[in-house]
């Protein structure tokens, strides 16, 4: 999806996502901060905070740094910080997600929540994510992939052509996810209404084959490699 595009779309967004978006992706967001196991001093950075819903739900002996392609909602994003007090908060900042002015190596964890069914570019969206991630790290990833169920899996093609005009394209496919960018995913969950949504955990490493059952496991243990719920 082209980034005006993003742009445009985000900015009609702005003033209703928390309305419409707030509740029902609250799990998703509190599953991943609990996932992150965060410890005093931790660096993070959140590709697309949005209007920072997750901000508070860090805690205050972590640095977070959060950025978004849309100015309109980083407004709300700062409000929040302001109003909230959120010490946590280290910046907000606009920016591209799939062109990071970070220097590689500078965050111990890298979030990217409801995300990557938006940006143009799946492959440089998570060579980014690991170049500024430090060895070691891990990489989190909340968002909807396209249904197993054949109904849903229709309804879902039939919003595709508006990809342009909700932000998002509503059939990215996990399988096709992991193919293109070689994610190192240790532990996959269900998140939000329906478990519609999935939570991937990623080692931050380089680019691998990845065994066929990956996928193919999900809908049975949510676990990859063994790592368990």
């Amino acid at each position: 999806m082209e980034i005006e595009a993003i742009r445009t779309a985000y900015r009609r967004y702005a003033r209703i996502y928390d309305a419409v978006f707030g509740a029902i992706l609250h799990p998703g967001r509190k599953l991943i901060i609990q996932a992150l196991n965060l410890r005093p001093g931790d660096n993070i950075l959140e590709v697309g905070v949005g209007t920072g819903l997750s901000l508070p739900l860090y805690p205050e002996n972590v640095k977070v740094t959060g950025i978004d392609i849309s100015g309109e909602m980083l407004a709300k994003a700062r409000e929040r910080v302001h109003q909230q007090n959120l010490a946590q908060a280290e910046a907000v900042l606009e920016m591209d997600a799939e062109d990071l002015k970070f220097p590689e190596s500078t965050f111990d964890k890298v979030v990217a929540m409801y995300v990557v069914s938006v940006v143009s570019d799946l492959p440089t969206l998570v060579d980014e994510m690991r170049r500024v991630c430090k060895p070691g790290g891990e990489m989190f990833i909340v968002n909807h992939f396209r249904s197993r169920n054949g109904f849903i899996r229709a309804l879902e093609g039939l919003f595709s052509p508006l990809a342009k005009l909700v932000g998002f394209h509503p059939n990215l496919a996990l399988e096709d996810l992991l193919e293109q960018t070689g994610l190192d995913v240790v532990e996959i969950r269900s998140a939000n209404l329906f478990d519609y949504w999935k939570v991937l955990r990623c080692r931050s490493t380089i680019k691998r084959s990845l065994p066929m059952d990956v996928t193919e496991s999900i809908e049975h243990d949510s676990t990859v490699q063994g790592v368990s719920r």
